[in-house]
């Protein structure tokens, strides 16, 4: 059975058996909005309907993911992941934890080197930027920058898309905003973020609701910090009602990538493999495309011109991700140890 090691066409068939005998795929923190998700378990499901693809608490951040891994060693049940799907920065902590276990999809190779684990623990699956999603029927003027958000006229407007103690899409929204205020990547961003958020805190503009498309319809949260792709899935869903613009800051334009890892102790191995190699796929990387994402192999497929015109001409303006910046793991990891430690002490705002 294929492990470390390139797949086969005829380790694949075996694969497959595997893990169709296994009959379950357990996933965790999947919104079907994310980045086309439900469109990539939906046709996962359709390859392989003898899986039952389980899905675990589609809102849990990245720090949920790893903890469940933690609670459920030794537990073959229906609660304990198969998969994770975390920011870059978690990957090397899960990989250190024992968390995970080694494999190596067999378009390996086209996966960039910069985002990916060389002995296969864990592995970049796409990135965005991170932009701001706002309710026009609310918000008259479009803010531009970071620092817009600041002004009396977005009072009660502002929200992030996740607990800044936990979740990799808010914990990285905080360094964006940092950059924005003139930190350098890492901890001094980190920290710099935090007083943003403190400012804008004392202020009265930042709401601490977890903002998502349903608040911000609601008017809850007029205006959520969230990833470009996440953003503009939430506006395609809303369909007008409200009017969503989404704008990419003018600066701390943050790329984020996320990256697949199998657990360590995966009651379902063979199809967690087998998931993999459907993400990893052309079929499977273009539906990532198609829920706004750039996957990690893009810059391949688009060499061997294997994605469609269509697809290319939904995706934002290519000038949007000319000032994308993305974070080392060791700012990533700095600016995480600042935010998640700082967030209490310095913004206090309980984030839920």
């Amino acid at each position: 059975m294929a492990t470390t090691s390139m797949v086969q066409a005829q380790d694949l068939a075996a694969l497959e058996a595997a893990a169709k005998a296994e009959g379950m795929l357990t996933t965790i923190a999947l919104p079907h909005s994310w980045c086309g998700y439900g469109d990539v378990i939906a046709g996962f499901k359709a390859k392989y309907p003898e899986i039952e693809v389980n899905e675990l608490n589609p809102d849990a951040g990245s720090a949920d993911e790893l903890e469940a891994v933690r609670a459920n060693k030794g537990n073959t049940g229906p609660q304990a992941p198969d998969v994770l799907d975390v920011g870059l920065s978690f990957g090397p902590q899960a990989k250190e934890e024992g968390l995970l276990q080694p494999y190596k999809v067999s378009t390996w190779d086209e996966i960039p080197d910069a985002v990916k684990d060389d002995e296969g623990y864990w592995y970049g699956d796409y990135y965005g930027v991170m932009s701001f999603m706002v309710n026009k029927d609310l918000i008259d003027t479009t803010p531009t920058d970071w620092s817009d958000l600041l002004k009396p006229e977005y009072a009660g407007s502002v929200a992030l898309a996740g607990d800044p103690r936990a979740s990799n899409q808010a914990i990285l929204a905080v360094l964006a905003a940092g950059m924005a205020e003139g930190g350098a990547a890492g901890k001094d961003a980190g920290e710099k973020g935090l007083e943003y958020f403190k400012k804008m805190n004392e202020a009265g503009n930042f709401v601490p609701v977890i903002g998502k498309a349903g608040t911000l319809a609601q008017g809850a949260t007029p205006i959520t910090i969230m990833w470009d792709y996440n953003a503009l899935a939430a506006r395609d869903t809303l369909n007008g009602n409200p009017p969503v613009e989404v704008v990419v800051p003018k600066s701390g334009v943050l790329a984020g990538v996320y990256v697949q890892g199998i657990s360590a102790f995966a009651p379902h191995p063979n199809a967690a493999k087998l998931w993999m190699e459907y993400l990893y796929s052309d079929e499977g990387q273009s539906l990532w495309l198609k829920g706004y994402c750039h996957p990690a192999r893009f810059n391949a497929m688009a060499a061997a011109d294997k994605i469609p015109a269509e697809l290319l001409e939904a995706l934002p303006p290519a000038e949007s991700y000319e000032a994308a910046y993305f974070p080392t793991l060791d700012e990533q990891a700095g600016n995480k140890e600042a935010v998640v430690g700082g967030w209490d002490a310095v913004v206090g705002a309980n984030v839920q």
